[in-house]
């Protein structure tokens, strides 16, 4: 599977996105050709060497206006500031391209009138798409799609969005960043700013990815093909460049599984210790993958707890408020990490100190670890009066006797 990872450490526009994919190996001759199945006109687009910030990239031209090709979709070229969703959509459905790319595109430019019309209090068939709808968008979304599909990626992965700050002067009038229309298509979506004046994000950078991104994180785990810098126009304090990985994905491993989860932790010095063994059950039952304390050593040679859990990523937001409603923390940190498990199995095995069940850790086809559950174990110790570490000791014989193959 090729990965397409999206990495928007200086916002993301329609030029910039076709400009990385350019960089990245798409063909102009190809592009031109695909592009030349929407049957329009009056347009070019070429490409150019860029240097950015001492960053070498590559910088898609688009040129409305140029005499270009046959001119068979007269009625479309010169009031396509005035588009309506419906002709667009009618253009791009009437054109030669693939299926695939014709639903891609549509979807991007469906996203946007809807974006558009929440803004603007409307329905999105009335949206008149001036910017975003000119013939540049066109071309751009379009054009994005047709690399993306030429280049064979299967999967696109994005960063999070940097916005960018201040004002941006549009259709509209002097509008705040991000303009209106960008934080409605970034809802839901992981977004910041560094307080870098201008712009970064456009309406159509957003909608593009937002659209046709699988999720939205740090660099997977991926094996890096090729890297492709897309610039520009501006000249800002970072380099006005979006950079995209593609690679391929790494060959599934049946001896493991990769799956990817959060770690929240916090520091904590001035709590009641009392507190912490029932902070661990409770995170526990509310589904955390771990919880574990540590000893620290903080400022002023204080003596502190670290306090870690593991988690799904979708429940960062959960734990996180546990952790401010529970303990004296006013601030925790959080990432993202990437982690192989075994399969795992649970089976009962008979003792002569009764049932006691067993989780086993399983590598490709063999299991290389059983162990008992301690519950059981400590249950049957007790009421049988007998050491713990000899119940726990023949229930796992007893699991590796009833036919399993151990390596450990």
């Amino acid at each position: 599977m090729k990965i397409a990872y999206f990495d928007c450490f200086s916002g993301a526009s329609g030029d910039m996105i076709l400009g990385a994919l350019l960089d990245a190996g798409l063909s102009l001759a190809l592009l031109k050709q695909e592009l030349a199945k929407l049957g329009l006109s009056h347009y070019d687009i070429a490409k150019a060497a860029v240097t950015k910030n001492g960053i070498a990239g590559t910088q898609a031209l688009v040129d409305i206006g140029h005499e270009h090709g046959h001119d068979h979709c007269h009625a479309h070229e010169h009031h396509h500031h005035h588009r309506h969703l419906e002709d667009i959509t009618e253009i791009i459905n009437n054109s030669a391209l693939s299926e695939v790319i014709k639903s891609d595109s549509i979807r991007i430019f469906r996203r946007l009138a809807e974006a558009e019309a929440k803004v603007h209090n409307t329905t999105p068939d009335q949206i008149h798409f001036h910017e975003v709808g000119a013939m540049d968008a066109i071309i751009d979304v379009v054009g994005g799609v047709i690399g993306i599909h030429a280049l064979e990626i299967d999967t696109i992965i994005c960063s999070p969005l940097h916005v960018g700050t201040g004002t941006v002067e549009c259709a509209h009038g002097v509008l705040p960043v991000p303009a209106p229309a960008t934080a409605e298509l970034v809802r839901g979506k992981p977004v910041y700013s560094t307080g870098v004046q201008g712009e970064l994000l456009t309406p159509t950078g957003a909608a593009i990815l937002t659209t046709l991104a699988r999720e939205f994180g740090p660099l997977p785990a991926m094996t890096v093909e090729c890297v492709g810098h897309g610039a520009g126009t501006a000249d800002r304090s970072i380099a006005n460049m979006l950079r995209v990985f593609i690679g391929s994905a790494p060959q599934p491993d049946t001896m493991f599984t990769l799956e990817q989860t959060a770690t929240i932790e916090t520091t904590i010095d001035d709590m009641n210790p009392q507190i912490y063994a029932y902070l661990i059950e409770t995170a526990i039952q509310m589904g955390a993958l771990d919880v574990f304390c540590a000893p620290v050593q903080m400022k002023k040679n204080r003596c502190g707890t670290l306090v870690t859990i593991l988690c799904c990523p979708e429940m960062v937001a959960t734990f996180s408020d546990f952790l401010f409603r529970e303990t004296t923390t006013i601030g925790l940190r959080w990432r993202l990490d990437n982690r192989y498990t075994l399969q795992r199995e649970f089976m009962t095995v008979d003792t002569r100190f009764g049932a006691i069940s067993c989780k086993t850790a399983i590598r490709g086809n063999q299991i290389i670890n059983v162990t008992p559950e301690y519950e059981d174990c400590k249950r049957a110790a007790v009421e049988r009066n007998v050491a713990l570490k000899t119940v726990m000791e023949e229930a796992r014989c007893n699991a590796l006797a009833a036919g399993l193959k151990c390596c450990c």
